[in-house]
């Protein structure tokens, strides 16, 4: 009963209640990000949602367009800005999603919608994280975010959708409060980001 109909209602309050009350935060970053980022504040992108339908996720950008001298995009470390950095060491960078949020595309607490051209490197376990919406936060990001490999990863997700509840979803936005607090795995062990998943060996599968 929760899964299918007071969490979308949680989603929509909590959401829009989010909005009114950092509405101020929201326009001073966008001010702010505009003239960090020399121009659009915004990150766009499509991401693969509930039953793997394509939205399109907004976030504050935290990377410039900076290119190497064949006109291709420099790797993430040497893109991503000092405010870009301060963005993400806060949660900041995330807040826009609070809109996906009230759209309908996305949930509070819920796998982080990935790119989509990982949809074709999942195997059957891992496609299961799309049978829920994607969240702001969610297990993965309670028990280790980027500090975990892409496996572990999957394996929260999967996990969160085989037991969604109401007082799951609470712990899980508590526990992410206090993560957001002591601003921990935010980087992986090797990449200013997290490093680009290509699919999980066939060995790790089974």
């Amino acid at each position: 009963m929760y899964a299918k109909c007071f969490k979308r209602i949680l989603d929509l309050m909590l959401s829009f209640i989010a909005i009114i009350i950092l509405s101020p935060i929201l326009i001073v970053l966008t001010i702010f990000g505009a003239v960090a980022m020399g121009g659009n504040p915004f990150f766009t992108q499509e991401r693969p949602g509930k039953n793997e339908k394509i939205f399109k996720l907004v976030k504050f950008r935290t990377m410039n367009n900076k290119k190497d001298k064949q006109g291709n995009l420099l790797p993430d470390e040497k893109r991503l800005t000092s405010y870009g950095k301060w963005l993400r060491s806060t949660s900041l960078d995330e807040l826009p999603e609070l809109f996906n949020i009230l759209n309908g595309d996305m949930s509070i607490v819920g796998p982080r919608p990935l790119l989509v051209r990982y949809l074709s490197r999942y195997n059957n376990e891992q496609h299961r994280r799309h049978n829920v919406r994607p969240g702001l936060t969610g297990l993965a990001q309670v028990n280790g975010r980027n500090a975990l490999t892409w496996e572990e990863k999957f394996k929260y997700d999967v996990k969160y959708v085989d037991n969604v509840s109401f007082i799951g979803d609470i712990k899980i936005i508590l526990d992410t409060v206090k993560i957001v607090l002591h601003r921990s795995g935010i980087s992986s062990g090797t990449s200013a980001t997290m490093e680009e998943f290509m699919g999980t060996p066939e060995a790790m599968s089974k």
